[in-house]
């Protein structure tokens, strides 16, 4: 929920750039950017409840007898199943949180500056769903013996979480430099 806010933020400046003549110029970008916002939001949102979702039937399966050898390899393939479907939605979250902060760099850099701090504040909350994303997919990683999944699900991972972490960083840098100005 908290990158759904760190959204709202940006998509707060970009409804106050829009309709100023001194921005007149990028007024079409920063409606491009609303949109997309707009479209993070949802997604944030509606993922909100799809973890919910995903964890319920692992939470079952940490119960699952193991006695017999049978109920054990049945457990084991459970697991595994339940803590694949659940990286996957902090995997989503991960992407959704770096879509908005990609939106927020950009209207770092073109929106207005009444409300500029949001800009930071709001590529802070997404940052933090980025890396709370990561911590949520780590730990189902640990539990899983499909090496080419945990290889390939790590790889976007970090790529997710090191590109736009230094985004975001990049991102708040600029609107600390506007603030001092």
């Amino acid at each position: 929920m908290g990158g759904a806010i760190g959204m709202a933020l940006s998509n707060m400046v970009g409804n106050l750039t829009v309709g100023k003549k001194k921005y007149a110029d990028v007024e079409g970008e920063v409606k491009e950017l609303i949109a997309k916002g707009d479209k993070v939001i949802l997604k944030l949102k509606e993922l909100v409840d799809k973890d919910a979702e995903v964890f319920e039937p692992l939470s079952k399966a940490y119960g699952l007898p193991k006695n017999t050898p049978e109920e054990a390899k049945f457990k084991e393939e459970t697991m595994e199943n339940c803590c694949k479907a659940a990286c996957g939605v902090p995997m989503e979250i991960m992407r959704a949180a770096f879509e908005g902060i990609k939106i927020h760099a950009r209207m770092g850099e073109i929106g207005t500056m009444i409300a500029i701090s949001d800009v930071g504040c709001g590529v802070v909350f997404l940052k933090s769903a980025l890396i709370a994303g990561s911590l949520n997919v780590i730990i189902n990683l640990n539990a899983i013996k499909d090496q080419a999944f945990v290889s390939a699900t790590r790889k976007e991972m970090e790529e997710l979480i090191n590109t736009g972490s230094k985004l975001a960083d990049d991102t708040l840098a600029l609107v600390i430099s506007k603030l001092k100005k």
